[in-house]
């Protein structure tokens, strides 16, 4: 993965905004964007990534005086919206903010995908990347991963766990959870992040899988208690939280990325237009302190990396589905 220079993304970013300048590339004016863009974002409001897609949205605008237009479009666990986006016209006025899961795990589940992300679809910009997180209300009597284990040990298949919808990333993070542990919980999948949460706050469900950016405000405001991060490392928006491989299960890493695509054969001027505009305003630290306040970690990658980074992950979560036994409609 290549990060590139801050202080470099920086200088342009603020020279661009000084200038008066509507693009980082030495475009005219009117050549683009002439028009507003529209951003899809493949699941329902308030969720990590609507609250990701409209801190871009908005630090564009801002340094840029460009029109983004975020257009929720949920459902089939963000395949839906990618699908939209992959027959889109491509004269780089329509864009998605894809994941880990439409992109690198939904063709594997979902049946009669007409779409390989790989080839209908051009990697514009890496955004953030966010582990994910197990929690539990903060009324609940799990305290530890480790109690939430005894439980479905003493009493298999009682313990619940919500997610965003069967086949994310975010199942399956539960799903792999369970094995490792060699437990079992039932999953119940839900159209969304935010109604799994309101279900574990009242405690519908014993636990909930979640991005970090969807839960990190009923963390803030003690409602919700976490018990453990996926990634290898600790989130530095929860750093007293643990891993799951710290809580007794080595090696365990499970973590999603976010980041911007557009249809493929998209105009490539348009593309390296919004790769540098987007790579520009990460490097800001009020986008940085934004994103890191949702529980993510902002990374820029070039075009090349970010591709290599989906196709790596297309390959690899082909087997991962197939282990779980899983597949939808």
């Amino acid at each position: 993965m290549q990060t590139l220079n801050r202080r470099h993304l920086t200088a342009m970013a603020l020279a661009t905004t000084l200038g008066g300048l509507t693009t980082p590339l030495a475009l005219a004016a009117d050549a683009y964007p002439s028009r507003p863009i529209r951003m899809i974002v493949p699941f329902p409001p308030g969720g990590g990534t609507d609250v990701l897609a409209r801190i871009v949205a908005q630090k564009l605008t801002e340094t840029y005086k460009w029109s983004i237009v975020p257009d929720n479009r949920g459902g089939a666990g963000g395949t839906l919206g990618i699908t939209e986006a992959v027959r889109a016209k491509p004269d780089g006025y329509e864009m998605v903010m894809g994941q880990k899961d439409n992109l690198a795990v939904g063709p594997w589940l979902y049946k009669g995908l007409s779409w390989n992300p790989t080839r209908d679809l051009v990697a514009v910009s890496h955004v953030a990347y966010a582990p994910v997180l197990i929690a539990t209300s903060a009324k609940s009597k799990y305290k530890t991963l480790a109690d939430v284990v005894a439980a479905a040990k003493a009493a298999p298949d009682t313990v619940t766990y919500g997610s965003p919808g069967s086949g994310t990333t975010i199942h399956l993070a539960g799903d792999l959870f369970q094995r490792a542990a060699k437990i079992q919980i039932r999953h119940v999948p839900y159209k969304g992040s935010n109604p799994a949460l309101m279900d574990a706050l009242s405690g519908n469900v014993d636990l909930v899988v979640s991005s970090i950016p969807s839960a990190i405000g009923q963390i803030k405001a003690g409602a919700l208690r976490p018990l453990a991060v996926t990634s290898a490392k600790r989130s530095s928006s929860l750093p007293d939280v643990p891993t799951v491989a710290e809580s007794g299960y080595a090696g365990f890493d499970v973590s999603t990325w976010y980041g911007l695509f557009m249809p493929a054969k998209a105009n490539p001027q348009a593309v390296k237009a919004m790769h540098e505009a987007v790579n520009a305003v990460l490097a800001l630290p009020d986008t940085q302190k934004a994103i890191q306040e949702q529980g993510a970690e902002p990374l820029t990658m070039s075009q090349p990396a970010f591709s290599q980074t989906m196709a790596k992950d297309y390959k690899a979560w082909e087997k991962i589905v197939q282990d779980a036994g899983l597949k939808l409609e």
